[in-house]
């Protein structure tokens, strides 16, 4: 593949570009999202489904399914315990910078959002299933002291269910697609995926709108529920 026709947010694309070294960049790429602060539009989800799905003998691109299922695991665990060291060692300085396409304030507030609304245990494991917190929820933890044990349980929890269970239902859902047919059915099964992985963004999205208007008409009214999102600001000093 050359590069003018690679799409970054394409996740075939990425196995297309990685070519027999497809699974060591699953890996890396994987890594990188929920370690680095800069790895968020990495298409997480929908690469883990390809993968998986690319398991089937018959694929233009097969891809050993035992690798996978062991080292992505690790990866996915080794990127989110670097993601939390990063924030308990530089702490709120690691998000004071200024928004750019690479970063935006808005992604830790959600990080942090999901984080006191549903505690570190679950909120750990949940954000997994987060595009863009997936990545904030780590070094998020890390500034609000969690410490790296508890984190480590969490992490392990959440990092073996997300990978394992994604790659695992690329593989069952191209196991029933018929063997001659499976590089037809790659594009549109990854466009859903995508459709999928975005569903939850939107869903947030929506949510966060319809509060901010509640917000600013009780504000208008002079109702005590405007100081909802002053005492929830607290979080953030």
């Amino acid at each position: 593949m050359t590069l003018e026709a690679f799409n970054p947010l394409n996740a075939e694309s990425y196995i297309n570009l990685f070519g027999a070294w497809a699974v060591v960049g699953v890996c890396l790429i994987t890594f990188a999202e929920t370690g680095l602060l800069i790895g968020f539009f990495f298409p997480g989800d929908s690469l883990l489904f390809v993968a998986g799905f690319l398991t089937l003998p018959n694929a233009t691109h097969h891809l050993p399914l035992v690798p996978l299922l062991v080292f992505v695991p690790i990866c996915a665990i080794l990127g989110a315990q670097l993601g939390h060291f990063l924030g308990a060692r530089f702490g709120r300085p690691l998000f004071e910078k200024p928004d750019s396409r690479l970063f935006k304030r808005e992604y830790v507030d959600k990080a942090e959002e999901v984080f006191y609304k549903y505690g570190p245990s679950k909120a750990i494991i949940l954000a997994r299933f987060i595009p863009v917190v997936r990545t904030f929820m780590n070094p998020v933890a890390g500034v609000l002291e969690v410490s790296a044990k508890q984190f480590f349980v969490y992490n392990l929890i959440g990092g073996l269910v997300w990978t394992e269970g994604v790659l695992v239902a690329g593989h069952l859902v191209g196991s029933t697609i018929p063997a001659s047919k499976v590089d037809t059915y790659i594009i549109p099964v990854t466009l859903l995926i995508v459709l999928l992985s975005v569903i939850p963004v939107i869903a947030e999205i929506r949510k966060a709108r319809k509060e901010g208007e509640t917000g600013a008409a009780a504000a208008q009214d002079g109702s005590p529920q405007a100081g909802v999102s002053a005492a929830g600001a607290r979080h953030r000093k």
